[in-house]
C-alpha cells in the first residue's frame, strides 16, 4: 500500500505543478497578444520613417546629418543587451547572451573604450557571474516598455554621439519576425547609415524602385534635424518591443511544453497507481479467502 500511496502523492504534486504552468501559459498568452499589437504597430511606423530617411539619403541632395555618417575611427562603443527580468521562458535569455558575450569580446579587441549596458535581471546576473563590469543596468523594462523611458536612453546616446563621446552603438536582442519565429540578433543602431543600408537590402532593386521627389519647407536641414533622431528613437524602441513580445512567446511555449509534459506524467502515474492498487486489492482478497479457508479447516 505504501507504493500506491507514494504514486498518489506524486500524481497530486505534479497535478499542482500543472495548474501553475497552465496558469502561467494563459497569462503569457494574454500578455503576448497585447505586446504583439504594440510591436506590430511600432514596426509599421519604424519601417516607414526608416524608409523616409533612406529616401532622403538617396535623393541626391547636398544634405548631411552627423547621425548618418560613420566615424573614420571608432574610439568609443556601447553594447546594449536586452534580456528578461524573469526566467521560465525557454532559451530566450541564453539565445541573446550567446551572441552578446562574443560581440563584447570583439568590441574590446577593436575599440579602446567599450561600455556595457544590460537590461533585465537575467542578463545582469549572467555578466556578474562572469565578472564582467557593466556601466549601466536597467530593471524597469518588461514586455510593455514605455516610449518615454526608452526615449531618455536614446537621447543620452544621441547627445554622446553628437559630442563625439560615442562612435558606435550595438544592441543585442531577440528580433520578432512572426508568432512562430524570433531570432536573437546583434544590430548596429549608430551610426544610422547602417540602418539605411539594411533597409535598402530588404527592399526592391535599384532598377525597380521609383525615387520619390520631395519639396522641403522650410529647408531639408531643419527636417532632417527632426526626422533622423526620431528614426533612431523609433528603432531603439522597436528593439525593446521586439524583446518583450519574444519573451512572452518563449514563456508561453515553455509553459505549454511543461503543461503537456506534466499531463503525460500524470497519465503514466495514474496507470501505475491503478495497477499497484489493483495488485494490493487482489492480495488483500487472497489473504481474506485464505483466512476463511483456514477457519473452515479448523
Amino acid at each position: 500500500m505504501a507504493n500506491a500511496r507514494k504514486l498518489d502523492r506524486s500524481r497530486k504534486s505534479i497535478g499542482n505543478i500543472r495548474k501553475i504552468t497552465r496558469t502561467m501559459e494563459l497569462i503569457s498568452t494574454a500578455r503576448f497578444r497585447k505586446a504583439m499589437d504594440r510591436a506590430s504597430a511600432a514596426a509599421r511606423f519604424t519601417e516607414r520613417i526608416t524608409r523616409l530617411v533612406a529616401d532622403l539619403a538617396e535623393a541626391g541632395l547636398e544634405v548631411k546629418h552627423p547621425l548618418l555618417e560613420p566615424r573614420d575611427t571608432v574610439k568609443s562603443a556601447v553594447l546594449l543587451v536586452l534580456t528578461a527580468n524573469r526566467g521560465l521562458c525557454g532559451g530566450y535569455n541564453s539565445g541573446v547572451l550567446r551572441l552578446a558575450f562574443p560581440r563584447h569580446q570583439e568590441l574590446l579587441a577593436e575599440v579602446p573604450n567599450v561600455r556595457l549596458e544590460v537590461s533585465g535581471k537575467r542578463g545582469i546576473s549572467a555578466f556578474r557571474f562572469r565578472k564582467i563590469a557593466m556601466a549601466e543596468s536597467y530593471l524597469q523594462f518588461d514586455d510593455q516598455p514605455k516610449f518615454v523611458d526608452v526615449a531618455q536612453i536614446a537621447s543620452r546616446y544621441l547627445d554622446a554621439y553628437a559630442k563625439g563621446q560615442l562612435d558606435r552603438l550595438d544592441v543585442a536582442y531577440t528580433r520578432f519576425l512572426s508568432a512562430s519565429r524570433q531570432v536573437p540578433v546583434v544590430e548596429t543602431l549608430l551610426p544610422l547609415g547602417s540602418l539605411v543600408e539594411e533597409e535598402d537590402d530588404e527592399g526592391l532593386d535599384d532598377a525597380d524602385r521609383v525615387q520619390p521627389q520631395y519639396e522641403f519647407l522650410p529647408s531639408a536641414e531643419s527636417i532632417l534635424e527632426e526626422v533622423v533622431p526620431a528614426s533612431f528613437k523609433a528603432r531603439l524602441f522597436k528593439c525593446f518591443l521586439d524583446a518583450g513580445v519574444s519573451e512572452q512567446i518563449s514563456r508561453m511555449v515553455a509553459m505549454k511544453s511543461a503543461t503537456d509534459s506534466a499531463t503525460r506524467m500524470i497519465r503514466r502515474l495514474s496507470t501505475a497507481y491503478n495497477r499497484a492498487r489493483q495488485s494490493q486489492i487482489t492480495k488483500e482478497i487472497s489473504e481474506i479467502i485464505g483466512g476463511v479457508e483456514a477457519l473452515k479447516n479448523a
